[in-house]
């Protein structure tokens, strides 16, 4: 009878299992499909757009959005501006945000609690727009890359995700460090950095994602069109789209035609998405565990 039941219970357990992957299996398809819309919009005619709501695969295939987005070269200038903010600020925000870290995972830092609760302050209230432009402005970092990277140097949610990856690391390491003479520098950056992996490369990924999609800020604090980011090279290049064929005026583009404004607006989601997506699959054995072990205490 218990041979019979632990196999009845294992069939059980098995079909579980396999509900489960199929829910989920489900759930990521619904997640993928409108990307893949999304890459096969891309390369659609006006006429295929317009007559199909749905499709992952063109029936007539054409590269003319895509033509019409690199036709002036600004997405070129746009992409080498928006990967020269996206790593010299995540190097910045990261650098800042370790080292205010690490002193606040000790136990016996004075003033700890108080600082801590003065960082917690700034993620409830801010300045808002108008005075953070004025303040921009009084610094003079208007039309400079800086404006878009000092001024959140430090996110305050990941700073304390940082420091509670930090506590978790047994402070006997810490301890036989001074020992052997190490300097607090050091410990920070020859123990704590190496064993935070994890935490680093998953908060490295959600800076990096924040500067790659900063369009707000971007066209605020640049006015200089050398300067000039992916995504408002796009945002000028689809409202340019849509006037063309608001007013007629259409520009050779073979037997295709002109891209169609909602083709245009694809390619143009294709080309700001793909490139930061690229970066995920080598840190993606660090994210999970990273955010995971750092949220867990207080």
């Amino acid at each position: 009878m218990a041979k019979s039941k632990r196999i009845k219970e294992g069939i059980g357990y098995d079909i579980v299992q396999v509900l489960i992957y199929i829910f989920v299996g489900l759930f990521a398809l619904l997640t993928v499909l409108p990307f893949l819309y999304i890459i096969a919009g891309s390369f659609a005619t006006e006429k295929e757009l317009t007559e199909r709501s749905f499709f992952i695969i063109p029936t007539e295939f054409s590269i003319n959005a895509y033509k019409y987005i690199i036709s002036t070269g600004e997405i070129f200038r746009g992409l080498k501006n928006s990967v020269y903010l996206t790593i010299v600020g995540t190097f910045v925000q990261m650098v800042f945000t370790t080292t205010f870290a690490y002193p606040l995972s000790k136990s016996d830092f004075r003033g700890r609690n108080f600082v801590l609760n003065m960082v917690i302050v700034t993620m409830v209230f801010g300045g808002g727009m108008i005075p953070s432009y004025l303040l921009i402005k009084g610094l003079g970092l208007t039309d400079k890359f800086a404006a878009l990277i000092i001024p959140g140097a430090i996110g305050a949610f990941n700073m304390v995700i940082v420091k509670n990856f930090f506590q978790d690391i047994p402070k006997e390491l810490d301890e036989a460090a001074k020992l052997d003479g190490c300097s607090d520098f050091n410990i920070f950056l020859k123990i704590f950095l190496p064993l935070s992996k994890p935490v680093l490369a998953s908060i490295s990924l959600f800076y990096a994602v924040g500067h790659w999609n900063d369009y707000f800020g971007a066209m605020i604090y640049l006015t200089d069109p050398k300067k000039e980011v992916v995504q408002v090279a796009l945002r000028r290049i689809v409202l340019l789209a849509a006037g063309i064929q608001a007013d007629g005026t259409m520009l050779d583009y073979g037997i295709m035609g002109v891209p169609p404004d909602k083709a245009v607006k694809m390619a143009a989601t294709v080309v700001a998405t793909v490139p930061i997506l690229l970066v995920y699959p080598f840190i993606q054995k660090y994210f999970t565990k990273g955010v995971m072990i750092g949220a867990v205490k207080g």
